[in-house]
């Protein structure tokens, strides 16, 4: 039988046991170009491992996915961080969940706004990019280089998210 999951808000207080949210922090600013921009400084750190390894930036462009939607697998970097910020303000959806033993526990639903991105930490289980609405594209930022950087899991059971909005 489905378990329902309930949908949280992103906030950097939940979302800390998965990595950083990546929104807007008055502390970070700095103004640069002669006081006509303002920098929002450092707000997460891509991690990278392995020999000849480096960070890339993608695009990726998200389908929306149909509500209710059953959380059937989950996948992990465990060579580096993964950050998604949406590029065209839509609300999208961050699914996280802790290791349980070398394979994810209990997923957890992020509703996210259109201004606040996520960086996966390195090795965390999380759900591949979840659109909600409409198509969307995000800032992908990720590792590239030898290695197997991806692990997948599939449930036994899945977990249900209701209809977000």
């Amino acid at each position: 039988m489905p378990r329902l999951l309930t949908i949280e808000p992103l906030t950097q207080a939940a979302f800390a046991p998965f990595g950083t949210v990546i929104e807007v922090d008055p502390a970070s600013m700095r103004l640069i170009n002669g006081g006509s921009t303002e920098r929002y400084h450092a707000l997460a750190r891509a991690d990278v491992a392995g020999e000849g390894a480096s960070v890339i930036i993608n695009i990726f462009r998200g389908q929306p996915r149909g509500f209710p939607y059953a959380v059937t697998m989950m996948e992990r970097h465990p060579l580096g961080s993964q950050s998604f910020s949406p590029i065209g303000g839509g609300s999208w959806l961050a699914i996280a969940a802790p290791d349980d033993n070398g394979k994810p526990g209990t997923p957890r639903v992020f509703l996210a706004t259109g201004a606040q991105g996520v960086n996966y930490g390195r090795n965390v289980w999380h759900h591949p990019l979840m659109a909600v609405g409409a198509v969307s594209d995000f800032l992908v930022v990720d590792r590239d280089g030898p290695g197997n950087n991806l692990e997948e899991v599939f449930y036994d059971e899945p977990f249900v998210i209701p209809n977000p909005v």
